[in-house]
């Protein structure tokens, strides 16, 4: 979350990437960083506390819907505007994840997969993880998921394994159903990254590596890792059952969020929703999206 102080006439004060992006626009912007630490009253704190400084504009990023809403009169009444990213504020812009369409997007990697590797067997598809999470809208992910494998498995079945959170249950989910189903092949989408390398090491145990194919969201570091790291998706990692994750890009939402500001500031007209757009990194990519020297 940043606020930029009001008529502030400093020079950027924030990634060299964006503040060499911000200068060659010729907009000197200060930002105010706080961490809400998924913590409502924290969140509050901080509202309040850009309030007090007199910030020109507030940008939100926090999960919880009545915190946001309370924050958003507040500023309001300030007469600050908000920009909210991924958890909308009543009355202001979001910057979001579109989750549907990331679904989509794993969900039909998953079926090319299985219709160019396993054309004829019995194949089954899987959908791990919080999979219940609305606040963070991942029931719209799983249903682009179920949607993408449709579109090019018009007659699979689809089972979910919820773990409510708690990445530790995908181990005796998933052991249970590999131990039910010997002879199928299995095309799993995880909801995060998290889940899809528990997904993994479940199916080590068991033993079933070879029978299926995974495909996560996020793209975080336990992806595509450093440039010292060993990577689930890295070209020397071909064998890797992690086949591919839809990329969310939450590490660069600032070159988007940003100008996105900067026209609300400017008294500029916004969309209501602006969407992320979202793509699937593999082994073929991985290195363009996310570069060696982008890996430190």
């Amino acid at each position: 979350m940043y606020a930029p102080p009001r008529n502030s006439r400093a020079a950027p004060r924030f990634g060299p990437a964006r503040a060499a992006g911000a200068r060659r626009r010729g907009l000197p912007v200060d930002l105010v960083l706080y961490d809400n630490g998924r913590d409502p009253q924290k969140a509050l704190a901080n509202a309040d506390d850009a309030i007090r400084r007199k910030v020109d504009l507030y940008v939100q990023y926090h999960h919880d819907a009545a915190t946001n809403a309370l924050i958003g009169q507040r500023l309001q009444a300030a007469k600050i505007p908000v920009v909210a990213i991924n958890y909308p504020v009543p009355g202001a812009p979001l910057y979001t994840l579109d989750n549907a369409a990331a679904g989509l997007i794993a969900g039909e990697a998953l079926g090319d997969f299985g219709l160019s590797t396993w054309r004829g067997a019995s194949v089954l598809a899987v959908v791990i993880g919080n999979i219940g999470a609305r606040d963070d809208r991942v029931p719209e992910r799983v249903q682009g998921v179920i949607e993408g494998l449709r579109r090019r498995l018009p007659g699979i079945k689809t089972v979910p394994l919820d773990t409510r959170g708690n990445p530790a249950q995908i181990g005796p989910l998933l052991g249970r159903l590999v131990a039910g189903q010997p002879g199928a092949k299995l095309l799993i989408a995880a909801t995060d990254d998290t889940s899809a390398l528990a997904a993994k090491a479940a199916l080590e145990t068991a033993g079933r590596l070879a029978d299926a194919a995974i495909v996560s969201h996020g793209v975080d570091r336990s992806i595509h890792g450093g440039m010292n790291d060993r990577k689930e998706l890295d070209p020397s990692n071909r064998g890797s059952v992690v086949i591919g994750s839809v990329a969310f890009y939450l590490d660069r939402l600032g070159y988007d969020v940003l100008p996105l500001a900067l026209r609300v500031l400017h008294g500029e007209p916004v969309p209501p929703r602006t969407l992320t757009k979202h793509k699937l990194i593999t082994t073929a990519n991985v290195f363009v999206e996310y570069p060696p020297y982008d890996m430190q």
